[in-house]
């Protein structure tokens, strides 16, 4: 097909695992470097224990303004997956299409414009665990943003992400009263009951007709058979499709901590929403129809359960569509890979975006 991916390479062979701040910060640096030859100014935001976050600034003018939102990280720990290959159909390794490669449609984009104005990038160093670090700073700088687009993978045949479900991570720690289970088994309070009631009661919370599911992924508890277990700590996380489901889940999960099952029994809730819900609006569709104005391109369109920080920017109220990256797939994985003509496709399709919206303005 033509076309050098020695850029790509070069990125995916740096070690970017979250918490490899050193590989991270060096393959934001690169990132740095393309950008300012297009004339952007770089805002660094400094980490001591993850790597930095970028925000990078275009030259302004009257007018709507768009963020690209993409990570530096990946999810590979040194000496895992450290690889990079190609054939006719597919290019391999980390991060080739989560989301390195959809960092450098962006940059590919941006090259092919004349000029550049109010088109800004946020790249976060730690989405891979949470974002729970960039979290505030995403949320903030998107507020500032008439629409988002961010670079995660497209869908198989091309599509875009209009919804995602909202993800919230909790434990609960219960705190019960030890005792001899055969001398004075009556004087004991079972944590590890109170905890199985609670399990149960979380699990019913779940409603696959909505999207909703509860999974109480992690029980711990006890001293040994003989003793009446004093504590048990449960780790769970509940998704969602619609802030209707939200709500409720929210309700019902304090319910339950507030609910002792065995009377004395006392429980404490931590925790909370990495990623609030992400649902398809009017004002989506709206964009939509301007993109196939400038593209002249009829857009597929999919909702996906997985999150992303597209949810973070959806809820600061900036206009926001995902999966502008080039589709692939085994990602997460050792198999990890990228469609080469996905890949030629999006950088395609994506300029044709930035054309369009700066010559709106």
């Amino acid at each position: 097909m033509g076309y050098d991916f020695r850029e790509l390479e070069e990125l995916v062979r740096i070690n970017s695992y979250t918490k490899n701040k050193e590989g991270v910060d060096k393959n934001g640096e690169l990132m740095k470097e393309k950008f300012e030859k297009l004339g952007y100014k770089t805002t660094v935001f400094k980490r001591d224990k993850f790597g930095n976050h970028l925000w990078f600034k275009s030259p302004k003018k009257e007018g709507k303004k768009m963020l690209l939102l993409g990570h530096l990280d990946t999810v590979f720990p040194p000496g895992t997956f450290e690889i990079f290959r190609e054939d006719e159909e597919w290019i391999y390794g980390p991060g080739v299409c989560d989301m390195k490669g959809g960092n450098m449609v962006m940059v590919e984009a941006l090259r092919s414009q004349d000029k550049i104005f109010n088109i800004d990038i946020f790249l976060v160093s730690d989405e891979e665990i949470g974002s729970d670090d960039s979290r505030p700073l995403t949320f903030e700088i998107a507020k500032e943003y008439d629409y988002t687009l961010v670079f995660e993978a497209a869908g198989e045949n091309g599509e875009i992400v209009t919804a995602r479900k909202g993800i919230g991570t909790f434990y609960i720690d219960i705190e019960g009263k030890a005792a001899h289970a055969g001398n004075n088994y009556s004087l004991g309070i079972d944590a590890n009951v109170e905890a199985a009631h609670k399990i149960l009661a979380l699990s019913h919370l779940t409603n696959l007709k909505e999207g909703t599911t509860v999974n109480v992924g992690k029980i711990e508890g006890g001293i040994g058979a003989n003793t009446v277990s004093p504590s048990a700590k449960l780790l769970f996380e509940a998704r969602f499709t619609s802030t209707k489901e939200r709500d409720r889940v929210l309700e019902e999960i304090n319910e339950i901590v507030n609910t002792s099952f065995v009377k004395g029994s006392e429980a404490k809730l931590s925790g909370g929403l990495q990623r609030d819900v992400m649902e398809e609006t009017p004002r989506q569709l709206e964009l939509i129809e301007k993109i196939e104005e400038w593209t002249q391109q009829q857009l597929l369109t999919q909702k996906r359960g997985g999150g992303s920080d597209a949810n973070i920017a959806a809820s600061s109220g900036s206009v926001t569509l995902d999966g502008f990256g080039p589709y692939g797939d085994g990602d997460h994985t050792i198999h990890e890979r990228a469609n080469k003509k996905s890949y030629f496709d999006r950088i395609e399709l994506v300029g044709k975006i930035f054309k369009g919206f700066i010559s709106s303005l």
